[in-house]
């Protein structure tokens, strides 16, 4: 028996990066998985590694979760498929622009906090009924390096995160009572922004690299998903309102990201 057999789990952003990797995770571990996810070409072929090739049982939704009724739509459709749901992943975000605090406009911040602290929102609150009938459930949100060393050009990034890192604190606080354990992971690893960013900036990889104590870049499905399936498994019965840095030690040196023009 895997880790989370039996489980139901509903991932937003499941369809790449280091969603998917989770996604792949959690089928090896025994779980029923739904992935949430606004690039229907990254859902459809992420879905058919989930069933065909690891043999899962799993469902795509095609969601932004920018929109609340569409958030709220994933939770109804894997408790309608599954029976209930058991554990939230809230991975999707919408980036915008990397410009500086004063060239972010009222859209930029609308939307980012739209897609992180909102749709972190709607979803545990979509999921909180049906995590008490089932006697408790988990939730992991994403936090981020970017918010603690106030990362240039990325302050609605960097606003919204910290935000969730409220919501996750508050939500562990007043949920404990239903058996309900909400964490944050700040991971750095080779998901869809890495692998931009390598294409677009020659010796971006081994730059990112060297500056990680442990001197390599992170695999979703490897590095950073294991550390999900711990807190959303029964080992992490006990731990809740907890952030865990899952990024090779990047967070103890840090990084400078001021522009160098």
């Amino acid at each position: 028996m895997g880790l989370l057999e039996g489980k139901v789990a509903l991932i937003t952003g499941g369809g790449g990066g280091i969603g998917r990797g989770i996604a792949r995770r959690f089928i090896n571990e025994g779980a029923k998985v739904v992935i949430a996810e606004i690039n229907d070409d990254f859902g459809k072929s992420t879905l058919k590694e989930l069933t065909d090739e690891l043999g899962g049982e799993a469902r795509y939704i095609n969601v932004d979760v920018r929109e609340k009724d569409q958030v709220e739509g994933a939770v109804a459709t894997t408790i309608k498929a599954f029976g209930g749901i058991d554990i939230l992943v809230n991975n999707a975000f919408s980036l915008t622009e990397n410009v500086g605090l004063e060239e972010k406009t009222d859209a930029m911040l609308d939307s980012t906090i739209r897609s992180g602290v909102w749709a972190n929102f709607w979803a545990m609150k979509a999921s909180l009924e049906s995590m008490k009938a089932r006697g408790g459930g988990k939730v992991v949100n994403f936090y981020s390096i970017d918010a603690q060393v106030a990362a240039w050009n990325h302050a609605d990034y960097n606003i919204t995160k910290s935000a969730i890192l409220g919501l996750t604190k508050s939500a562990a606080m007043e949920w404990g009572r239903f058996n309900i354990n909400v964490n944050a992971i700040a991971p750095a690893a080779m998901g869809n922004v890495f692998h931009k960013l390598a294409r677009e900036n020659p010796g971006f990889a081994e730059a990112a690299a060297a500056r990680k104590p442990l001197c390599r870049n992170g695999d979703p499905e490897k590095d950073i998903a294991p550390v999900v399936v711990f807190l959303c498994s029964e080992m992490s019965s006990y731990v809740t309102g907890e952030l865990i840095n899952v990024d090779g030690g990047l967070h103890l040196p840090g990084y400078n990201s001021k522009p160098t023009s």
